[in-house]
């Protein structure tokens, strides 16, 4: 499968922004998906992840009750709805994905994940 991250850009801070993942390939749904993230001169870190049929989902301690993951499989497509954002949250956002049984299972570590897409840049402003 093949991903292709968009939807960063250049934010002030309380601000919402949408990242998209699209993703090639068939069977989409027995995918986990993932989002990371990697800001300047810091390892790549998880910051949520969905389970196949969306049914299940798991977040950073960082982002959650602020991030919301989503993914309509008919589009192949996955979101991150990132609201109230803070300077920290400036980074690459990387998406990922993982063929399992079924969809299932919560990944949370690079390793974890097969396939990664391009990256899209956030920046937050204070």
């Amino acid at each position: 499968v093949q991903l292709q991250a968009s939807g960063g850009g250049l934010v002030q801070a309380g601000d919402s922004l949408r990242l998209s993942c699209a993703a090639s390939g068939r069977f989409f749904s027995n995918y986990v998906m993932g989002w990371f993230r990697q800001a300047p001169g810091k390892e790549r870190e998880f910051v949520a992840t969905i389970t196949g049929s969306g049914g299940s989902t798991y977040y950073a301690d960082s982002v959650k009750g602020r991030f919301t993951i989503s993914r309509d499989n008919a589009k192949n497509t996955v979101h991150l709805q990132m609201n109230s954002l803070k300077p920290e949250d400036a980074a690459v956002y990387y998406c990922a994905a993982r063929w399992t049984l079924h969809g299932l299972g919560t990944l949370t570590t690079e390793n974890q994940y097969h396939y990664w897409g391009q990256g899209t840049l956030v920046t937050v402003s204070s």
